[in-house]
């Protein structure tokens, strides 16, 4: 079992940053990927970024550029900084591990709302 707890998030204004951050305990020998999805409201849930343990990182192309995914393996942790938010990136953030790659989401965190509005 794995389980992640997310922090960060919040209301913030079209072209302001935020930073969420995601912590992992309990078998985190198991874990490969860490990353973060999204979900809109009457839309499907959707991978934002990834990271492997070993630094390889998988974005959407809707944040390419905008949005920075980063890891220490040391501290089990992995974050999301976002930069030049827009109304669009409103959503539920959810972390998730994967133990292989990029394939098979398996644990998540609650979710934490990111809203862009002015």
């Amino acid at each position: 079992q794995v389980q992640l707890v997310e922090s960060g998030g919040g209301l913030v204004q079209p072209g302001g940053s935020l930073r969420l951050s995601c912590a992992a305990s309990g078998s985190i020998f198991s874990i490969n990927v860490m990353g973060w999805y999204r979900q809109a409201p009457g839309k499907e849930r959707e991978l934002v970024a990834g990271i492997t343990r070993g630094g390889v990182t998988k974005y959407a192309d809707s944040v390419k550029g905008r949005f920075t995914v980063s890891r220490d393996n040391g501290k089990n942790t992995v974050l999301l900084q976002m930069n030049s938010l827009k109304p669009e990136d409103t959503a539920v953030y959810y972390c998730y591990s994967d133990p292989y790659g990029f394939v098979a989401p398996t644990y998540w965190g609650q979710g934490t709302q990111v809203t862009v509005s002015s």
